[in-house]
């Protein structure tokens, strides 16, 4: 995914409840570094900057200008917030937005687990979730430097280390030769 196109827009979250009488609302799905006062954002069809911004990372309260009573901020709920791509706040050196990983090809050396769907934020971490079309539940790869071996989002492909993940009895692949652990045909020091 190209973010560096004059339209191109980052997911910031979506208007959740209302919160007080001025407009307020909480922000669900928030990703809380796109959604600092002063930030412009796109809602409804519409531009419109962040006046105020309250609550905590995983539960932010913002109010925006236009949105002036309790019934306004209800009348938005459910609507998509998003930040021009341009506007982001720059990313440090292995940091990605979300929408880069997403459809990238997952591979565990040769084999292909699949594709990324989208980015979950857990307690402990950032993961993956990677979905192949015949394996009914995804794989959760965890974003640390002992699972991802290599993300080249222009390539759209992410290496991981199948062995950290546990993946070698999981997925199909070579025949393995149980006695040497390696695929089946396979010479050591040779």
């Amino acid at each position: 995914m190209n973010l560096s196109g004059p339209d191109a827009q980052l997911p910031a979250g979506r208007v959740g409840r209302a919160h007080g009488l001025d407009g307020s609302f909480y922000v669900t799905g928030a990703v809380s570094r796109l959604l600092t006062a002063g930030a412009r954002l796109h809602l409804a069809g519409r531009s419109v900057e962040i006046e105020r911004r309250a609550g905590t990372d995983e539960r932010p309260i913002v109010r925006v200008g236009g949105v002036e009573d309790r019934a306004a901020a209800e009348a938005l709920r459910g609507e998509r917030l998003t930040v021009a791509a341009a506007q982001a706040p720059e990313l440090g050196e292995d940091e990605w937005w979300a929408r880069e990983l997403e459809g990238c090809e997952v591979r565990a050396g040769e084999r292909v687990l699949g594709k990324v769907t989208r980015l979950l934020e857990l307690p402990s971490c950032e993961v993956l979730e990677v979905r192949a079309g015949a394996r009914a539940e995804p794989l959760l790869v965890p974003m640390v430097r002992d699972a991802i071996g290599e993300i080249d989002v222009a390539a759209q492909r992410i290496e991981v280390d199948g062995e950290f993940l546990g993946l070698d009895e999981e997925l199909p692949g070579p025949e393995r030769d149980e006695t040497h652990g390696g695929a089946a045909g396979d010479r050591h020091g040779a």
